[in-house]
């Protein structure tokens, strides 16, 4: 038998809980839209490859949340800005090369 309708039928009441990381306010006010159009202007330009104009960008977007309390606060290199990459000349012990531009996780 169904409990819908029925008097004293139970209704369960769940309360979400939100995701650690992923969720954040929305700026309705526009603080960082600035900064959030140029990332997507230079995107655009770059036809989405991972260039370092960008990702500069993309720092100062982030900090810029940070610092309206629009995310949490965090530190960049657990925001995947941590290592910066050797100088063009300069190679690395080889195991990790990839691809021009190419995003690594």
């Amino acid at each position: 038998m169904s409990t819908f309708g029925s008097p004293g039928g139970r209704q369960i009441n769940s309360k979400p809980t939100p995701p650690e990381r992923g969720s954040f306010p929305l700026d309705h006010d526009g603080e960082c839209k600035d900064v959030m159009m140029n990332y997507l202007s230079c995107i655009k330009r770059v036809k989405g490859t991972n260039e370092p104009e960008c990702r500069n960008i993309a720092k100062s977007y982030l900090s810029c949340r940070m610092d309206r309390n629009l995310m949490a606060k965090d530190e960049f290199k657990n925001l995947g800005f941590g290592e910066q990459k050797p100088a063009a000349g300069s190679k690395t012990d080889g195991a990790e090369e990839g691809k021009k531009n190419e995003l690594r996780w």
